[in-house]
């Protein structure tokens, strides 16, 4: 299952809707309704390399393929079968 078109207009709208005043509880929420057959992972953003595919409150969300053995990052959303959402923790 590829992350599709209208699956990134629905995270595009969680993102505008939630905006700055999220938290990651809400956010992991909400991405779980919208998108009920992916994988969703958390980690801190420090743990992340790669360049978030969206940003939302204190977390960025990128994709995940999670078709083989190991979990990897993927900027391409026809290889994407879950998200990770990272937290950015502020002091």
């Amino acid at each position: 299952m590829a992350l599709e078109a209208e699956a990134i207009a629905r995270i595009d709208a969680l993102v505008a809707a939630i905006g700055a005043e999220a938290d990651a509880g809400s956010v992991a929420y909400a991405l779980q309704r919208l998108l009920p057959g992916f994988t969703l992972r958390q980690c801190d953003a420090s743990d992340v390399l790669e360049d978030p595919f969206r940003t939302v409150g204190p977390c960025d969300i990128h994709m995940l393929d999670t078709s083989s053995h190991c979990i990897r990052v993927t900027d391409d959303p026809a290889e994407a079968t879950g998200i990770l959402l990272a937290e950015r923790v502020t002091a």
